[in-house]
């Protein structure tokens, strides 16, 4: 269930925008609580879900950390994160770290050969693909079956998932992690009675993880990045947009890493990596629910004062984005309907100019924004279109997003979307449409402050780009924006040569195959990357064994569901009726037994 989950929510997280949609005017008072040895802690109580406390912990890393080698990495630390200690996750504690001293023996030896003799005949022509196992040499070839052989000896003393294990038995739900491209957020959801176990659990496997497996779950990502990347629609091509975006900026390499770079990462790269990111003056814990801040303070202080600074220094990310001075354009055919995205460089979080271009995406979108008027109902020629203000945190991006209706072209969307921006550029909104806008956000922005899983999530996430704060004092910022400075802001960053167009087409002889689900087919309207994912991730229910698991997820997806945009809501209804269907499978075979 862990990556079930992992990959729903990272879908929600990426339709809410937890920095595009902050939390409502009341102010959240979140007591903030600093160890001896840096580690951060922030306690918001509330008794609105009785019993219940949501629990995480953000690691101030991610891709934007990387560099070219080890892109990658911080995703891969998520899924390393979950294999246990020393005593978690195996029977024979030290046969399993005979079995890791071997792996990498054999791991090192394999990599000497790999970037050094089969690089070099990649290089002189020999060979197409240094990493495609049909070039190996004999020596490569024998080193390979070693590693596997003990990769599966490896197996027979390791306990698979036991970690997610032991929190299930005593209550936990939903334990899991996502990376983006600024931090790595762990998170999971306690009784208030077993807030102790938290405790201990999560300082244990920050100073005592093992990485286990750590050259089998490589594997693993490379799956994850073919379903995800590789076999939807766009995926391939919306990577190399952003390398054509992205000039000098880390955000230029995915978040799940080039292929190339994954299979190199040594041992000592990890461990280097982790000493450097995951030291206590880099992690910040984040507590929301039932509890009294008096009552876990010495538990947070007994369990996570164990964490020692390592000494080593964060580096600053300090290669900035260089400007942007001439039109970009991709063009691209895939298995999809037609669409455009237009892109431009704008400004990262809590820059005083998100907020006007985030009023300005709600302006935009919605059954009742402009898009919708005119370009779905008015000319009909998109089925879905939408804007959305990108600020992360050391850059931002403001992109236009459309698919075609009928017989449409790309072309005329995009000629569409600069009648909108020049419309907007040329004259002011009136007051009476932004009110209305205003009200709606400030109405959608106190929902999402009902749940204290989402309000967890918003408080950490916002503290890993900057700073909790902005869950306070951005619902103020946004009702001060006005018309002259949405006007302002069209114009300074909506310019020809500050943007970057990519223009997808469909594919000769493609096309929705005939037995596609007619529910899922609707999905189109939403963007390939979220109906892809979304049956990606009904394939993997479907598969599920585990009734009790699915039982939680479901319970966990429903309590989310009024959380998301409304726009994104098919999706989610579609998930959960899949969900559904599912369960009631499984409790019928249950019973017939």
């Amino acid at each position: 269930m862990q990556r079930i989950r992992s990959s729903v929510l990272a879908l929600v997280a990426a339709a809410c925008g937890f920095s595009a949609f902050p939390a409502a005017a009341q102010q959240v008072n979140v007591e903030e609580f600093v160890l001896e040895n840096g580690m951060k802690f922030l306690l918001y109580p509330r008794d609105e879900e009785p019993n219940i406390i949501a629990a995480g912990w953000v690691a101030k890393v991610g891709s934007v950390n990387e560099r070219p080698g080890i892109t990658g990495i911080s995703h891969f630390f998520e899924h390393m994160m979950f294999k246990g200690t020393r005593t978690i996750g195996t029977t024979d504690a030290a046969r399993d770290e005979e079995y890791r001293r071997l792996q990498k023996e054999t791991r090192d030896k394999l990599m000497e050969l790999q970037h050094g003799l089969q690089y070099e005949r990649y290089r002189r022509g020999e060979i197409d693909d240094p990493w495609n196992p049909e070039n190996d040499t004999r020596e490569v070839r024998e080193l390979r079956a070693q590693l596997e052989k003990l990769i599966q000896d490896h197996r027979e003393v390791i306990v698979k998932d036991e970690f997610d294990r032991v929190y299930t038995t005593l209550g936990g739900s939903g334990m899991n992690a996502f990376t983006s491209n600024d931090l790595t957020f762990y998170f999971i959801s306690v009784p208030a009675n077993k807030f102790e176990l938290w405790a201990w659990m999560e300082s244990d496997r920050l100073t005592d993880s093992v990485f286990r497996e750590f050259y089998a779950e490589r594997d693993v990502v490379h799956e994850e990045r073919r379903l995800r990347t590789e076999s939807t629609p766009t995926g391939i091509f919306d990577e190399q947009l952003d390398a054509i975006f992205w000039q000098s900026s880390p955000y230029k390499w995915p978040v799940i890493g080039w292929p190339s770079d994954l299979n190199s990462y040594t041992l000592e790269q990890a461990q280097d990596y982790y000493a450097t990111y995951y030291q206590p003056a880099n992690l910040v814990g984040v507590v929301v629910g039932d509890f009294e801040p008096a009552e876990i303070k010495p538990v947070i202080q007994q369990y996570f004062s164990r964490l020692t600074p390592t000494g080593k220094v964060i580096p600053p990310v300090v290669t900035l984005e260089m400007p942007q001075t001439v039109e970009k354009r991709m063009y691209a055919e895939c298995d999809c309907q037609p669409q455009v995205q237009v892109r431009y460089h704008t400004v990262p979080f809590n820059h005083p100019d998100e907020f006007a271009l985030e009023m300005m995406s709600n302006v935009l979108n919605g059954r009742t924004g402009r898009l919708y008027k005119s370009m779905i109902e008015g000319k009909e020629i998109a089925s879905s279109a939408f804007a959305s203000q990108d600020a992360r945190k050391y850059a931002g991006m403001y992109s236009f997003y459309a698919e075609t209706k009928g017989e449409a072209t790309p072309e005329q969307l995009e000629s569409a979307w600069y009648e909108e921006i020049k419309r907007l550029q040329d004259e002011l909104v009136p007051e009476q449409e932004l009110q209305k806008v205003k009200n709606q956000v400030a109405a959608d922005s106190y929902r999402r402050l009902q749940n204290s899983f989402f309000l967890m999530v918003q408080i950490g996430y916002s503290e890993g780009l900057g700073d909790w704060r902005y869950i306070n004092e951005s619902p103020k910022k946004l009702q001060a924006v006005t018309a002259e400075d949405i006007q302002r802001v069209a114009r300074k960053y909506f310019d020809r040569w500050n943007r970057t167009v990519a223009i997808y087409t469909r594919k000769a002889g493609t096309g929705v195959p005939a037995d596609e689900d007619p529910e899922l087919a609707a999905l189109d309207k939403l963007g390939p990357q979220v109906k892809q994912s979304v049956k990606k991730q009904v394939e993997q229910i479907q598969k599920n064994e585990n009734l009790e698991e699915l039982r939680v997820l479901e319970a966990e997806m429903t309590a989310q569901k009024d959380q998301v945009p409304e726009h994104f809501k098919p999706a989610m209804d579609y998930f959960l009726k899949k969900l559904a269907q599912r369960i009631a499978e499984l409790e019928a075979k249950t019973d017939s037994e």
